[in-house]
């Protein structure tokens, strides 16, 4: 079986969600092509090339490449599909934006934010918003594949570097232009990759509140902030904050949730976190279910005392 992942990387940097699905690639069988895509991008290209799993690395750079748009990247896939029984990519923007176009001009079914890989052929995914868990078996001429790389640990590094190989950009459809990225600029851990997230919820009451409770806190256990869609809703906090179904899945290992209630659309972005940590004033709040450590109280006299122990 000969596989293709999609790498997710900023043209300089490759992204560890690359190396998680990788793990997920490998796990499927066979041989494993990573194609980084975009411009200027060498020095991601090296640096998927030592990954542990890697067969070779395809580099494409082109212009119409350098943000990973969705309809140049697909003609790029499609012209390089032919070679491959199954195409995968992280379950992140980019991939969730351009697989899902691959899949449509490949006319095959997408096997959508898999967890765990059974056979080449067979996956799980969580389905009703992760409250139950979905197995499903593709019977499609070629496999399109995301990954919700929450799910698997990163593949390693070698000292050898697999080969990498220059591919040619495919004609592309001119059906879409950049206009430009806006980044939350922070010294704190990406939210999608952080060891440790403290999240705040509805509960913190304004997004002063929630910047002099949570930040703090955050600062002193080197944590990414998360938050829950009802706080982001009420303007407490950014929406790159948001964690849940309708946010960013994360799987830390530590997950602190101050004054989330834990419904279930929250729960399903966080509940893979290896240790949750709930401190709630509601002893009945549903987020006590999954948490490993749940501390009853008010968290505007627990948070401050936490901080000064630590």
């Amino acid at each position: 079986m000969s596989i293709l992942l999609l790498a997710e990387h900023d043209n300089t940097h490759l992204s560890e969600l690359t190396a998680r699905a990788l793990t997920a690639a490998s796990a499927m069988g066979g041989e494993v092509d990573v194609l980084v895509a975009g411009l200027s991008a060498k020095d991601a290209a090296q640096a998927a090339a030592r990954l542990v799993g890697v067969r070779r690395v395809l580099l494409a750079e082109a212009t119409a490449l350098e943000h990973r748009l969705a309809e140049p990247s697909a003609a790029l896939i499609l012209s390089l599909a032919s070679g491959y029984d199954a195409i995968v990519a992280p379950a992140s923007s980019n991939g969730k934006s351009i697989l899902p176009r691959v899949a449509a001009l490949l006319d095959v079914m997408q096997v959508s934010e898999i967890v765990a890989v059974v056979a080449p052929d067979t996956f799980k995914r969580p389905i009703y918003a992760g409250n139950a868990v979905q197995t499903v078996r593709s019977a499609d001429r070629i496999k399109v594949v995301t990954v919700r790389t929450a799910a698997f640990a990163p593949a390693g590094s070698r000292d050898d570097a697999a080969e990498i190989v220059t591919v040619d950009m495919a004609d592309t459809p001119d059906l879409s232009i950049f206009v430009e990225n806006r980044f939350a600029a922070s010294e704190r851990p990406d939210l999608a990759s952080a060891r440790i997230v403290v999240s705040g919820g509805r509960a913190l009451g304004s997004a002063e509140k929630f910047r002099e409770t949570i930040l703090p806190l955050a600062d002193r256990l080197g944590a990414a902030v998360g938050a829950s869609r009802a706080a982001v809703d009420a303007g407490y906090a950014p929406n790159d904050w948001q964690v849940g179904q309708t946010g960013k899945v994360v799987a830390p290992d530590l997950y602190v949730a101050c004054g989330i209630s834990g419904a279930i659309q929250h729960l399903a972005g966080m509940k893979d976190a290896k240790v949750i940590v709930a401190i709630n004033k509601d002893e009945d709040a549903p987020i006590f279910q999954v948490a490993d450590y749940g501390l009853v109280g008010d968290l505007f006299e627990v948070l401050p005392e936490l901080e000064r122990q630590l």
